[in-house]
C-alpha cells in the first residue's frame, strides 16, 4: 500500500518524488515488474507531470525502472548481475575510506559513530527495518564524513539501489539487523583502534555478506528477480 507524504518547498520537488519512490521500490512496496503511470503518480503528490517524469528519469538512471516504448515506465526486476557489480564498486570505495578513518577518525566521529551504534540496536529491538536501513546507511556515511569525504558517500549512495532491496529482503530472512549490527561494531572497534588492516578486514567480511544472501533470496522470490 502507497504511503502518503508532503510535498514541500524545501527541496526540488522532482527530488522528492525520487526519494519517495526510490524508497517504495527499494522496500519492495511497489514490487518488481510494476507498472509506474505518470498520471497515477502527479495525481498522488498533487503535481504536474514534468516533475513526475524527471523523477522517472533519475529512477532509470538508479537502475530502478525501465522504459518500454509504447509500453511504459516498469520497475526492473533484481538484477545478480547489477547487485554483484555495485557490490564490487562499493567495496572498493569503502575499504579505501575506512583504512583512512582508522588513522584519522576523531573523538567526535567516533562518538557519532557509537551513537549510530546505539540507535541500531533499539531500532532491531523495535523490529523497525526501515529505521535500521537508514541508520544502517548513516553509519556508513558518517565514516566517510570522519574523514571528510561525504563525496565518497554518494558515490557508493548512487550505485546501491539495486544492492538495496536485496538488503531489504534479506534483514528478515537472511541476514537479521543483529548480525549486521555486529558487524558495524567489529568495523567501529577497529577505526576505534586505528588499526586500518583491521578495519579493511571487518568492512570487507560485512559487505561480502551480500555475496551469501543473494542466492537464497532470488529463490524464495525468484518472481521478482531477472532469470538468465
Amino acid at each position: 500500500m502507497s504511503i502518503a507524504y508532503t510535498i514541500t518547498a524545501s527541496e526540488p520537488v522532482n527530488q522528492q518524488i525520487y526519494r519517495y519512490l526510490r524508497q517504495e521500490i527499494v522496500t519492495c512496496i511497489i514490487p518488481p515488474g510494476s507498472l509506474l503511470s505518470e498520471k497515477e503518480v502527479s495525481a498522488r503528490f498533487d503535481v504536474s507531470r514534468q516533475p513526475v517524469r524527471e523523477a522517472f528519469i533519475k529512477l532509470a538512471e538508479a537502475g530502478l525502472v525501465q522504459v518500454l516504448p509504447q509500453r511504459g515506465t516498469f520497475v526492473r526486476k533484481i538484477s545478480a548481475r547489477r547487485v554483484a557489480d555495485g557490490r564490487f564498486i562499493r567495496e572498493a570505495v569503502e575499504i579505501a575510506v575506512v583504512r583512512r578513518a582508522a588513522l584519522e577518525a576523531t573523538p567526535v566521529a567516533l562518538l557519532a559513530l557509537q551513537q549510530n551504534l546505539d540507535l541500531q540496536a533499539l531500532a532491531a529491538q523495535r523490529n523497525d527495518i526501515q529505521g535500521f536501513l537508514a541508520l544502517d546507511d548513516a553509519f556508513h556515511r558518517l565514516i566517510a564524513e570522519s574523514i571528510d569525504c561525504a563525496l565518497a558517500w554518494e558515490t557508493v549512495e548512487n550505485i546501491k539501489a539495486t544492492m538495496d532491496r536485496v538488503r531489504f529482503l534479506t534483514l528478515s530472512k537472511v541476514s537479521p539487523p543483529e548480525s549486521l549490527i555486529e558487524q558495524h561494531r567489529e568495523i567501529y572497534a577497529a577505526v576505534a583502534a586505528q588499526d586500518a588492516d583491521a578495519a579493511e578486514l571487518a568492512m570487507r567480511r560485512h559487505l561480502q555478506e551480500m555475496i551469501f544472501s543473494i542466492t537464497p533470496i532470488s529463490e524464495q522470490n525468484s518472481e521478482w528477480f531477472e532469470q538468465h
